[in-house]
């Protein structure tokens, strides 16, 4: 294991101090992205933890897309960026930031709901931020 690998280990632990039950969803969504969408690099901010290739292409944070009686405990929110707006109704919010380029908000509480649906949106995104 690299230093790099060591510290960013330790950034994502940092970051879900205070949420700990919600480690597991992110482990498993990183395992995912690794595994799918090759050189990924990972950013741990305080508020989010980014994933990119050329750009960012997906995140995880504790940011609510939805309201507080209407989310999962725990929960993590993913967001991703596509070239148009995900009509799915998964998706708890979506903004247009800049034209033709769509952010995407989904709510997971379970393991469970980080399925092939989800991951074929992230790796899209991924395409999408590749093609950049």
């Amino acid at each position: 294991m690299t230093d790099r690998t060591k510290q960013i280990q330790e950034a994502e632990r940092f970051f879900f101090h205070g949420h700990r039950d919600a480690l597991p969803l992110y482990e498993k969504l990183a395992a995912c992205i690794f595994a799918r969408i090759p050189e990924v690099t990972v950013k741990v901010q305080k508020t989010q933890i980014t994933f990119a290739n050329r750009h960012v292409f997906a995140c995880a944070s504790f940011q609510p897309a939805r309201k507080a009686k209407d989310r999962p405990n725990p929960f993590l929110t993913v967001t991703f960026g596509l070239a148009y707006r995900l009509e799915a109704s998964r998706v708890d919010a979506a903004t247009e930031p800049y034209p033709n380029r769509w952010t995407h908000h989904v709510t997971i509480g379970s393991v469970d709901d980080i399925d092939e649906e989800l991951l074929r949106w992230i790796q899209e995104a991924a395409a999408f931020s590749a093609a950049k």
